[in-house]
């Protein structure tokens, strides 16, 4: 632990000159922390907190590391080996209701929104292209939907091969976000019970684990003809010829948390201030990286550094600025592939975490629960009320807008037209909302 009398003596002559407005560095409990990431373009706030500066103004020493996988990340955090760390939105869910290694993990803040991309083999975009309908240009209509893909999986199916999808994690943003998309053209992605823990029972198609970073590979090797991850791993796809991206989160399911960071309950327990530190930088990183092209063309340089995400900095840069490549020749604009801060993005709200158990209720990971097991869930792991407080230091101090922070009950209802199968989604009404599903357990 650095000697806080010395920072605070270094604080209170800092406010002297005028260049700092808050004495808080002796207020957080521990000032020197480990943070987690996975390499992906999404873990930016954490990494632009650290790299322009705004942990250090919080009073926080931050080291940054990579995790190999989701689990490995999970687990480090639960057992202490991180403070906390860039996670899958349903995760903290998944764990806090003991669907994975039981621990109650909080979320005080949302790191992104939309992003999680959907795309198939060379050999599968030949045969399901000629269903899918053209522009004047030739070029196909988008959102592209898995109607134009289930001839090809029944074609699998006949000829007594599997169909096989890679997703990164079982309670994760892409298991759910594949399934969705399948099931809403008419593909049954499977179903999980006791004695299946792989969510095959009653598929036409079978997903499993794969680390992000592999997904190329994977898909390049024909192991599976599908994926689902994050950039840069998916525009590496399309850059180098892998396979052809059809889709993202942005159109199949638009608006919902897609990463969020986390920390163990029993962390934030102990840490209170700090943890409010840390969600002060973080939101001033997300404003930070929404505010300009100009910062994400900054970002996407450091993010490109091999200990961040390592990807080139080109492919990195094209996503961070709202330009996507499905064909080779198919460059398309897309800005809210990728949100940190806009649309109030950063706030935990109760209604996104419902979504994503919505989601595990419908594929039989738990059984069904009353309208208020969720309500209760919700509120247990995202935490609007320490999202809120930070927000309001921040306002105090001339960093953030009083419009910044939204009037709400932490509900916000979803239009039929943000959903690829156009359900429309009210989290104060989820068993309502399953009901409407024509594949899914209710």
């Amino acid at each position: 632990m650095r000697n806080k009398t010395w920072i605070m003596v270094i604080s209170l002559v800092c406010m002297g000159l005028g260049l700092m407005t808050r004495v808080a560095f002796a207020e957080v409990e521990k000032d020197e922390l480990t943070l987690g990431f996975i390499k992906l373009t999404d873990c930016a706030p954490i990494v632009i907190a650290k790299e322009k500066g705004f942990f250090e103004a919080e009073g926080l020493y931050v080291k940054i590391e990579a995790q190999a996988n989701w689990k490995t990340l999970m687990d480090r955090v639960i057992d202490g080996e991180l403070d906390g760390s860039h996670m899958l939105a349903p995760a903290p869910l998944g764990h806090t209701e003991g669907l994975l290694t039981k621990a109650h993990i909080i979320v005080p803040y949302v790191m992104s929104q939309n992003g999680a991309g959907i795309s198939v083999s060379n050999e599968v975009w030949k045969k399901m292209k000629p269903n899918i309908p053209v522009q004047s240009d030739g070029k196909p209509v988008h959102p592209i939907k898995a109607d134009a893909m289930k001839p090809v999986v029944e074609e699998f199916k006949n000829e007594g091969k599997p169909f096989k999808l890679a997703m990164t994690y079982p309670v994760g943003v892409h298991n759910y976000s594949f399934r969705y998309w399948l099931a809403a053209g008419g593909i049954h992605p499977g179903f999980y019970t006791p004695t299946d823990t792989n969510g095959y029972t009653e598929g036409d198609v079978q997903l499993s684990v794969t680390p992000p970073p592999q997904m190329p590979a994977v898909l390049q090797a024909g192991t599976v003809q599908g994926v689902c991850v994050n950039d840069p791993w998916h525009t590496q796809i399309s850059v180098r010829g892998i396979g052809v991206p059809v889709t993202s989160s942005y159109f199949y399911a638009k608006g919902l948390p897609d990463k969020v960071f986390g920390v163990t309950k029993e962390w934030a327990d102990k840490n209170p201030e700090t943890l409010k530190a840390i969600v002060r930088a973080l939101i001033q990183a997300g404003k930070w990286l929404d505010a300009s092209v100009e910062n994400r063309e900054e970002a996407a340089k450091i993010l490109s550094k091999p200990e961040y995400v390592g990807a080139d900095y080109e492919i990195i840069s094209r996503m961070l600025k709202g330009k996507f490549g499905y064909e080779k020749d198919d460059i398309r604009d897309e800005p809210d592939w990728d949100v940190f801060f806009r649309d109030n993005t950063t706030y935990p709200y109760y209604s996104g975490a419902i979504w994503w158990l919505t989601q595990i209720r419908r594929w039989g990971q738990i059984e069904s629960k009353p309208d208020e097991w969720y309500f209760e869930l919700a509120k247990k792991v995202y935490r609007p009320d320490i999202w809120t407080e930070a927000a309001k230091e921040l306002v105090a101090e001339g960093k953030l807008a009083e419009s910044d922070i939204p009037q709400t009950d932490g509900f916000k209802e979803s239009p039929a037209s943000d959903f690829i199968d156009n359900i429309a989604y009210d989290g104060k009404k989820p068993n309502e909302y399953l009901q409407k599903f024509a594949i899914g357990k209710k």
